[in-house]
């Protein structure tokens, strides 16, 4: 029996770690082990992490298997979105990455393949939070 091809991928969010893993399919996506809608609380969260399979036409095309870690669930979303973004571009690799209709062109244009750095700032001494100063009382 012929083996299933897969392209996997792990994308990264504040501390959300997620490892994605795409196979053809009908387009199940599942989270770790249930399915996306139970998982993620807001539908605006499932449209935000299918955004770069609905931007190449691949949104029943894959079976897609994620064990997400760490963090809420809008840092797990934007770790999902990455790593769905980086297997499709394993998966789309041998095809010339210069023509328009490449994913990798495509993704690019839309802001997808670059990992959102921003984490949450950490506390100082002396501070209330990491910048906002005790209340001045002049009396």
């Amino acid at each position: 029996m012929a083996k299933k091809q897969t392209w996997s991928a792990t994308g990264k969010r504040k501390s959300s770690i997620a490892k994605v893993t795409l196979t053809g399919g009908t387009g199940n996506i599942t989270v770790n082990g249930v399915d996306v809608n139970d998982y993620m609380p807001y539908p605006t969260l499932v449209m935000d992490l299918t955004q770069p399979l609905v931007l190449t036409d691949n949104l029943n095309r894959f079976d897609i298997d994620i064990k997400v870690s760490g963090g809420g669930f809008s840092g797990q979303t934007g770790a999902i979105r990455l790593g769905i973004t980086r297997a499709l571009l394993k998966f789309d690799e041998n095809t010339d990455q210069t023509r328009e209709d490449s994913y990798r062109h495509i993704l690019k244009n839309a802001g997808f393949i670059t990992r959102d750095s921003r984490k949450k700032e950490r506390k100082k001494y002396g501070l209330k939070k990491a910048r906002r100063a005790p209340q001045f009382s002049k009396r």
